[in-house]
């Protein structure tokens, strides 16, 4: 596939990396140039520093990985406002949470991922990798599941590829008015962690059809 990339930070760095890998065609802009040819550099492989409207352009799925206060800027500077990524699966990885508290900071009600896609017009969102550290995707570890939210089929069905393609599975839970249930259970599980207390200790074992078989 040909993936853009807007972020130069740990996550972005780390799924471009893992996407390259696979096979794929990356390019990665961000707000700092230098930044951006730094972020390609450890992504390996053919990935490439752009600008960010040039990463967005004719990209079959584009992340969007920067913190919430720096969304608005980085959609602006990759011409989202204009529809520039109209028709794009657009993955949404932001935690918008008080650092170490978990607190949301969205406070209208809606999850970040339905702010993102007001300020990025006819994108089609899908809340994913939210939830996992940087390293998860950078090193070998045990496989999980990445859950997504959604209102296009065809985006998540790609998404979902890219989620395997990272050595992971994925489950949908619903349309993009679950997204908010999803940054809820991030806030859940930061502020816990940094209250030193293990998250999964606080989650009960529910047993699957796949258990229980």
């Amino acid at each position: 596939m040909r993936i853009g990339i807007l972020g130069t930070g740990a996550l972005a760095i780390a799924l471009g990396g893992a996407w390259t890998r696979a096979g794929h065609e990356v390019l990665v802009g961000g707000r700092s140039p230098d930044k951006a040819a730094a972020a390609a550099a450890r992504m390996g492989g053919p990935a490439q520093a752009v600008a960010p409207a040039e990463a967005v352009i004719e990209r079959d799925a584009v992340l969007v990985a920067v913190s919430w206060p720096g969304l608005p800027g980085i959609l602006r500077a990759a011409g989202a406002a204009d529809g520039s990524l109209a028709g794009t699966p657009l993955i949404d990885p932001t935690n918008a949470v008080e650092h170490g508290v978990g607190e949301l900071l969205t406070r209208d009600g809606r999850a970040a991922a339905e702010h993102i896609a007001d300020w990025a017009p006819g994108s089609q969102v899908v809340k994913a990798f939210h939830l996992f550290a940087a390293d998860q995707w950078s090193e070998s570890r045990k496989p999980v599941t990445v859950v997504l939210a959604g209102d296009h089929d065809a985006a998540l069905r790609t998404t979902a590829d890219l989620v395997r393609d990272v050595g992971a599975q994925a489950a949908v839970l619903g349309s993009l008015s679950r997204a908010r249930q999803l940054e809820e259970v991030a806030g859940f599980v930061i502020g816990l962690a940094f209250s030193g207390v293990d998250p999964t200790s606080a989650i009960p074992r529910v047993p699957t059809p796949a258990t229980t078989a």
